[in-house]
């Protein structure tokens, strides 16, 4: 054996006196087997709707966490806060600044677009994001692995909207949204769940991120001259009651006009407890979708202690407080899960980070999670109940059962008309209620309650109208200088007369919208024109439409739809008409005088046959020739008429069958022809 020196020595016995909870450096990685406290990041706009609650749910969460002693026993969770400041490079450095610190997870990012840019960082630092606000649908887990969503995608919202739109029958709608990653990739997903339902985005009105109230006017103005009335708003909730507030000045808040809002107007108007009876009339009659939360003790117990803490219930106060304070909890459950398994906290530098060229952005400070690999199955194995609901993640990395309420705005505040779920779609009974039934999405499952429209009615909007920017009909007649009472031209309004024009105005007056037309006439005055040429004025599109006396024949019908005629043709057919009467001898007539002749013929020649071979053996066929006669008669009578006589009309039958099938085809209206030939 050996004999160690003093240096050795020395080296075994500190070693073997340094406790387990102390953190110990070796080469660039820094181990802590059992750490007493361990850091969360949490990266949001603070000064926000979103943030303000964000930041509430947060802190709540973190004394929670610290007081049980069941969960991370000795350890204390720390916070670091960073605010993004809705800015995306700010928001970018500040999450740089942020994985200094060597945080275990990040609550956060607030923003899509921000998630954007820092899941490339937390990929390859192997920091998990637990993002609480991001709902860009194209946010994949296979692109971004470290990127957990702890909220709902908007995939599903929008989904919602499409299922809303289809319940009213509407097949048009028209998105207003926020040109970023949050507005363009929802308002994407919301054009491919439309068409699913045979329905489609008419007109995509983007806003700046900053836009001002002159951007908003500028934009109703142009779509307000569109058809659809439906418009679907998905904007930032900071400035989003705008949009409603031009709206109402132009007059786009009256009957006729349908507007949905995505989650962020309930976001907002939470966020304004209690909301002024000024919010709540300019709002009136627009059904906004809010994250459905169940009911429960551990939710009330979160608003009697926001209560006691701010003085009034539920200041600044929305969903979003919700997700941000069970993310906390998502990371608390997941990190004593891996601890207990096993795992170690350790961090290291990245060789593919170190500064070079004398660079001053310190990228070396950036550490890698060592344990983040194995930290992120355990996240996305954790389930509990949150204040949000379950928390449980699928295949996909999406939480499961994601639902929202439908919520129809008037003067005295909030009213919920429904429930949306992927599980069973539209319903008046809650989620969770749906849960403990077999799924059932069929069309006549779809219910809501009556919504209170625009304009405080009940009767739902046609969804759209005549553009006001549009071009009239551009209505063809006939100039004729023949049989004026069916067409002709007129000094009057509009500008022609007739039969042919009064059917037209009393079927435009049927219909339950204006069709502004304008009639032209075709043709010099002088002649009757040339009805060929005007249906191929009309073929061709310089005309929308004819109306006057135009013959129907196939060549014509090949290029234009024609309508059903609503007067009889003037050429008729004159043929002469030949009563034929019954007889009860009728059923002879098929009978021709040569098949007559033949019938007899074979009459005589069998009875012939049979008296040859029966009257040397059979005494009824002898004596005088009168009697045989007879007797041949007789027989042939009895025996053969009844066999081979019946097989003949059995076929004949069958043949006069067939003759009577091919006749009725021919002529289905004539039961002579069938007799007469």
């Amino acid at each position: 054996m050996e004999v160690l020196g003093v240096k050795g020595f020395v080296l075994l016995f500190f070693c073997l006196w340094i406790p387990n909870e102390v953190v110990a450096i070796i080469g660039n990685s820094t181990v802590s087997s059992r750490p007493t406290v361990v850091k969360i990041g949490a990266l949001f706009t603070v000064d926000s709707v979103i943030g303000r609650s964000a930041q509430q749910g947060i802190k709540t969460a973190i004394d929670d966490v610290n007081a049980n002693k069941t969960i991370l026993p000795g350890i204390k969770m720390d916070v670091i806060f960073h605010d993004t400041n809705c800015s995306g490079f700010i928001g970018t450095v500040e999450a740089l600044q942020l994985m200094e610190n060597e945080v275990i997870a990040t609550i956060g990012p607030q923003s899509s677009g921000i998630a954007h840019i820092i899941a490339h960082v937390a990929n390859e630092l192997h920091v998990p994001l637990l993002s609480f606000g991001a709902t860009d649908p194209t946010l994949s887990s296979l692109q971004f692995p470290y990127f957990v969503r702890t909220t709902h995608s908007d995939y599903f919202q929008m989904y919602a909207i499409a299922d809303i739109v289809d319940f009213c029958r509407w097949r048009q709608v028209i998105a207003i949204y926020v040109d970023d990653d949050y507005g363009r990739n929802g308002i994407s997903i919301l054009g491919d769940a439309l068409a699913k339902k045979r329905g489609k985005i008419s007109y995509k009105a983007a806003l700046s991120p900053g836009a001002t109230k002159n951007d908003i006017s500028i934009l109703l103005n142009s779509v307000n001259l569109m058809e659809s009335r439906v418009f679907v708003v998905h904007v930032n909730p900071d400035y989003g009651l705008n949009v409603f507030s031009i709206a109402k000045n132009l007059g786009m808040m009256t009957s006729g006009y349908v507007w949905i809002a995505t989650d962020w107007l309930p976001s907002k108007l939470d966020s304004m407890d209690p909301v002024d009876t000024n919010t709540l009339k300019l709002l009136q009659g627009v059904v906004a979708l809010r994250h459905h939360t169940p009911d429960t003790n551990l939710k009330k117990s979160f608003f009697s202690r926001l209560k006691n803490v701010n003085g009034t219930a539920t200041t600044s106060f929305n969903s979003y407080a919700l997700y941000a304070y069970d993310s906390v909890w998502l990371a608390a459950y997941a990190l004593d899960a891996f601890l207990k398994e096993g795992g170690n906290i350790s961090f290291s530098s990245d060789p593919k980070l170190i500064d070079t060229k004398g660079s001053m952005l310190h990228l070396s400070s950036l550490r890698v999670f060592n344990g983040g690999p194995d930290f992120l199955p355990t996240l996305l194995r954790v389930n509990f109940t949150g204040l949000s609901g379950q928390i449980q993640f699928n295949g996909d990395k999406n939480l499961i059962r994601p639902s929202y309420d439908i919520l129809n705005i008037g003067e005295s505040g909030f009213r919920r008309v429904g429930y949306w779920s992927n599980y069973s779609g539209l319903s008046v009974l809650a989620p969770e209620i749906l849960y403990k039934r077999p799924p059932n999405s069929s069309i006549s499952n779809q219910k809501l309650f009556n919504v209170l429209w625009p304009g405080e009615t009940i009767a739902t909007p046609r969804g759209w109208v005549f553009p006001n920017n549009g071009k009239p009909l551009r209505i063809a007649v006939p100039y004729r200088i023949s049989y004026l009472e069916f067409l002709s031209k007129d000094k009057n309004p509009p500008g022609v007369r007739g039969y042919c024009i009064d059917v037209f105005e009393a079927a435009i007056n049927l219909l339950p919208y204006p069709v502004p037309r304008q009639y032209i006439l075709f043709g010099d005055g002088k002649r009757n024109p040339d009805y060929s040429q005007l249906v191929n004025q009309v073929a061709l599109k310089n005309f929308d439409a004819a109306v006057g006396d135009v013959t129907i024949v196939p060549n014509r019908t090949r290029i234009l739809d024609f309508t059903q005629p609503f007067m009889e043709s003037g050429l008729v057919v004159v043929v002469p008409v030949k009563e034929i009467k019954s007889s009860p001898w009728a059923f002879l007539k098929p009978f021709t005088a040569q098949m007559w002749c033949v019938t007899g013929a074979f009459f005589l020649f069998v009875g012939a046959v049979v008296w040859i071979l029966e009257h040397r053996h059979n005494p009824e066929f002898r004596g005088p020739p009168k009697k045989q006669i007879m007797t041949i008669f007789w027989r042939k009578h009895r025996e053969w008429s009844w066999e081979i006589c019946a097989n003949h009309m059995a076929f004949c039958s069958i043949n006069y069958q067939f003759k009577l099938h091919s006749k009725l085809n021919i002529h289905p209206h004539s039961a002579a022809t069938i007799l007469t030939n």
